[in-house]
């Protein structure tokens, strides 16, 4: 009879890529959109806001400092959490991350400013960041790696592209909120609430996501398919001993396309803010409209991945990137039309490159050490990349001239050209 009632179960189809992918863009699009309003928010509102006490300059590059906290909380809230999953389990994990998200976002929504608090609102900042970068890194799901792992041998450089969509994703909606703030309402509104408003909706958009996220990987038929791919945590110091080559090589292939990340992203939207005329909200506008060629790169890079090879097309990219790097100076000082095709360039190859980034830090770990490799891996290259980017640009552009941000996204693309050629197993594979 027990027989007869479990095999009168509706039996589950087995779960398309397609699917999963819905999972990896929700998680990805509400990390970037909660990413993006904290960048634009620290070079338009924190200098003023936590260090008026500074020159605009300084108050820019404190702010990008606290920016980067988060960056190098990250791997340690990967580590934290994924100890909290081997010993209570995939969801206790997720909800632990979510709530601290949740305190952490909500946190600077409400926090008071330097004028209220003093120095004590910018240690405040400064923790409340460092609880995003523990948050996010405890919020990894596993579901990128079962894409890769699930997605048609032919089409594997496709499917890989989809979650890096969540970035011209979350740009646009964050870069398009707050362009509208800046032109709807009076500076000083703007200055005094209207730019917490940004921190409400990523606090709201990222319990919204995680809930859904928590309860796609909760349900039986993914719990079966990521434990049959042993899409497990596995200890960080035998993951070190078995995989540290692969971390570092996984963590410098794509370091081009991460340096270029906030070179075209939050860089440019400093330099314009302190070194130009430009209306702030048009030239976010027109950032805008580089997320949307960013996408179509990112779309295109699948396509291209597939047929040349995910190695050929990084390769590639990181050249295209490393040419680009000399016109930095030329473009950014060259008004508008210049400023104009920076971005624009700059947004087609970040997509084009981007696009695979997410494989070149997956494809070559063993399956019992992908699920805690492919976080880490990816956490590193964050924090080599792109965690430090804004605040060295504008540094050694403010100091020193341009012609120095072109030797650090230079020094981007050689590395990733080095980790590649040192690598060939890179190819789409199993």
């Amino acid at each position: 009879m027990v027989d007869e009632i479990l095999n009168a179960r509706p039996r589950h189809p087995d779960i398309k890529p397609g699917e999963i992918a819905v999972g990896v863009v929700i998680g990805r699009a509400s990390e970037y959109f909660d990413f993006f309003v904290y960048a634009i928010a620290s070079v338009l509102v924190f200098p003023a806001v936590f260090f008026p006490f500074e020159q605009r300059l300084y108050g820019m590059l404190y702010a990008f400092l606290i920016f980067s906290f988060a960056f190098v909380a990250r791997p340690f809230g990967t580590i934290l959490f994924m100890a909290l999953q081997r010993r209570f389990g995939r969801e206790a994990k997720l909800t632990g991350a979510l709530f601290l998200l949740g305190i952490s976002t909500a946190g600077i929504a409400f926090l008071p400013t330097y004028a209220h608090l003093g120095f004590a609102s910018i240690v405040l900042l400064s923790l409340l960041r460092i609880g995003q970068g523990i948050a996010l890194g405890g919020s990894w799901d596993g579901l990128p790696s079962l894409l890769a792992l699930n997605a048609p041998p032919h089409r594997r450089g496709w499917y890989a592209m989809l979650g890096q969509l969540g970035a011209p994703l979350g740009f646009l909606f964050a870069g398009g909120l707050f362009a509208y703030l800046l032109s709807e309402l009076s500076h000083e509104s703007f200055m005094n609430w209207g730019w917490r408003y940004p921190f409400y909706v990523a606090f709201a958009i990222n319990v919204v996501a995680l809930f859904a996220r928590l309860r796609l990987v909760s349900t039986g038929e993914y719990s079966r398919l990521l434990a049959e791919r042993e899409l497990e945590p596995t200890p960080v110091g035998e993951l070190a001993r078995s995989q540290g080559r692969n971390l570092i090589i996984g963590a410098l292939a794509a370091l081009a396309s991460y340096a270029l990340f906030h070179l075209v992203t939050v860089f440019p939207l400093s330099w314009i803010s302190l070194y130009s005329t430009r209306s702030v909200s048009q030239f976010l506008t027109l950032q805008m409209f580089g997320a949307v060629l960013a996408a179509g790169g990112i779309v295109v890079s699948g396509l291209i991945a597939d047929r040349v090879g995910r190695r050929t097309t990084l390769g590639t990219l990181a050249a295209l990137i490393a040419l680009f790097s000399w016109f930095v100076p030329s473009l950014m000082n060259g008004g508008d039309a210049g400023q104009t095709a920076f971005i624009l360039v700059g947004f087609t190859l970040l997509g084009l490159s981007y696009g695979q980034a997410a494989g070149a830090v997956t494809a070559n770990f063993p399956a019992k050490y992908r699920y805690t490799g492919a976080a880490l891996t990816s956490d590193l290259a964050w924090l080599a990349g792109a965690g430090f980017a804004p605040l060295v640009a504008l540094g050694l552009s403010a100091h020193f001239g341009l012609s120095y941000v072109s030797l650090y996204l230079l020094s981007g693309a050689a590395g990733s050209l080095a980790a590649l050629s040192l690598n060939r197993a890179l190819e789409i594979r199993d």
